[in-house]
């Protein structure tokens, strides 16, 4: 192959041997597997965090402040993309993958090190949120420059099946971050790990950047970059050519809506908001979901590589559109499967004693850390314990009950009008548990954990076919001398704001809507926009390299 048509293409100048891309595939993939460990754990232990760096008096606002410090996280990986896309297609991929896995290390290790919130007061949030943005900017080359060094060594004909590794050590990633947080559980008494023994995770990570570090260390840089450096075809300013290249807008915009955002709410929607629900309004206990959790990522890994596999058969397109549909079609019976098993009684208690507050001003704002009326605090007290509810805004007689502020239960008025909030948590508890509202902490049957598991890993398998073939479609989707920033900014703003601040934005519909399935809305929303543009602007059929050709139009005699 000459210099030009490497340099036009995807195709490496010369053929890796099977050794070095095993290299290839092991070194990047164990890096994204740690990348993302250092990501995901500070999701994984969410509930620990907000209570030592963000402490309020309302917990779902505290629930709420350690998702935001999570978002924030993904709001930078954007301009990470920007920043270490530019170094990427500039200096090589081999050296800003580099340097984005120290930074997310050392960041990483730092939440391990920071004093809580009791000791040094606002500082701890403060530079909690700091490490999160050096994470995200960390985070937003990661991707980019693994799956593009992946794909620059893979044959045409195997590009889906070796770049499916690194879809999959994202979910290995989160598996990781769930067995270590077990292990240190099982070896640190639970009062110990709730003081100090959560920080052993983040710590560790030091020891994950090293193993990284070794295994990038030995890597070559990418057949195609050296190639280009050699021909002189080297992107002046990839920032601005990716927004100036023939046809790149466009297909900037089908990467961002078209590929990652439908892949990204549903990845969320899977493994965190499914955590989260089972934490939360189902009451799970958190040892049991850990655990089915890791079960079902762990199952869902080999159906990523499968994906990737298919797609180089199929094409790259057909999965994704086929798990969009899939999504559209389950994901709110999955999610009810899900509740059904894991707290059937709360289930069976709304349906035979529903909630219905009235009252005057009866609006609820989870940010707030003291609701403006009696009725909002009652919503609240609602939230807190994961009770679905309804709210009754008609006008009523001026009754002693409905000066009072009534909550009706089934068949049953109660008034909680004049209470202090000790008083009002502790009465309303005690007169769901009455109409039959279990709040213990779940432990369901194994036959229950088992059904859990499968649909858990339905959601995987729903994730795997809307992720597995991504990597080897968006390095095929763009001109290799604009790659790496062409392909992260529009992931990143996807995976950053689409589906980072998922977590916090269906958090927010649930808390103000008082039903633990609305926040799948966002995700179903995103879903089918997602879908009509992936129709639309995915390239069908057998997977093709870039070529400049398909994408200049042709010049007509009569328009020179």
């Amino acid at each position: 192959m000459s210099d030009t048509a490497a340099a036009t293409g995807i195709q490496p100048y010369h053929e890796p041997s099977p050794k070095e891309v095993r290299l290839v595939i092991a070194a990047s993939s164990a890096g994204t597997v740690f990348e993302w460990y250092d990501f995901f754990i500070y999701g994984t232990l969410a509930a620990i965090i907000g209570k030592a760096f963000f402490p309020a008096d309302n917990e779902t606002l505290q629930l709420l402040l350690v998702w935001a410090g999570f978002a924030v996280g993904f709001g930078f990986r954007p301009l990470g993309a920007i920043l270490f896309g530019y170094l990427g297609d500039k200096l090589g991929r081999k050296y800003t993958f580099l340097v984005t896995v120290t930074l997310m290390g050392v960041a990483t290790a730092g939440v391990g090190l920071i004093p809580s919130a009791a000791t040094i007061g606002l500082a701890a949030p403060a530079i909690v949120i700091f490490l999160r943005i050096l994470q995200g900017l960390a985070l937003g080359g990661e991707y980019g420059g693994a799956a593009i060094y992946v794909a620059e060594h893979a044959p045409p004909e195997k590009r889906g099946f070796y770049t499916s590794f690194i879809q999959a050590s994202v979910v290995g990633g989160f598996v990781l971050s769930i067995v270590v947080v077990l292990a240190c559980r099982a070896l640190i008494p639970e009062e110990a790990f709730n003081a100090w023994g959560w920080r052993v995770p983040f710590l560790l990570s030091l020891i994950l950047l090293g193993i990284s570090l070794w295994m990038r260390l030995k890597l070559s840089e990418s057949p195609v970059f050296k190639a280009m450096k050699e021909a002189g075809e080297m992107a002046g300013n990839p920032f601005v050519e990716s927004f100036t290249y023939p046809g790149n807008k466009k297909r900037i915009f089908v990467a961002l809506f078209g590929v990652t955002g439908i892949l990204t709410t549903i990845w969320y929607t899977a493994f965190f908001s499914g955590m989260g629900f089972l934490r939360g309004p189902m009451k799970m206990d958190p040892a049991l979901v850990e655990w089915v959790m890791l079960i079902a990522g762990g199952l869902s890994m080999a159906f990523y590589v499968w994906t990737g596999k298919w797609s180089d058969k199929v094409g790259r397109k057909k999965p994704i559109v086929i798990g969009a549909i899939a999504t559209l079609v389950l994901i709110f019976p999955i999610f009810w499967g899900i509740g059904a098993l894991a707290n059937p009684g709360l289930a069976q208690s709304a349906r035979e004693a529903p909630v219905v507050v009235t009252g005057t001003d009866c609006t609820y704002d989870p940010f707030a850390s003291q609701q403006a009326s009696e009725c909002g605090r009652m919503l609240a007290d609602l939230t807190a314990l994961g009770v679905s509810y309804e709210i009754d805004a008609k006008p009523c007689p001026p009754t002693a009950e409905c000066v009072a502020n009534p909550i009706t239960i089934g068949n049953q008025l109660h008034v909680y009008g004049g209470m202090d909030d000790a008083a009002r948590k502790a009465a309303v508890q005690g007169w769901l548990e009455a109409a039959g509202y279990d709040f213990s902490v779940q432990r369901p049957p194994f036959a229950n954990l088992v059904g859990i598991v499968a649909l858990l890993l339905a959601c995987g398998i729903l994730s795997a076919l809307t992720y597995g073939s991504v990597a080897a479609l968006l390095a095929e989707m763009f001109p290799p001398q604009i790659r790496y920033s062409s392909m992260s900014i529009p992931y990143h703003i996807g995976a950053g704001y689409l589906g980072g601040f998922l977590p916090l934005i269906a958090g927010y519909i649930v808390a103000t809507t008082g039903n633990a399935y609305a926040g799948l809305w966002y995700t179903w929303g995103i879903v089918a926009f997602g879908l009509v543009v992936a129709w639309w602007g995915i390239r069908g059929g057998p997977p093709r390299d870039f070529e400049a050709s398909d994408h200049v139009l042709p010049v007509s005699p009569a328009n020179p």
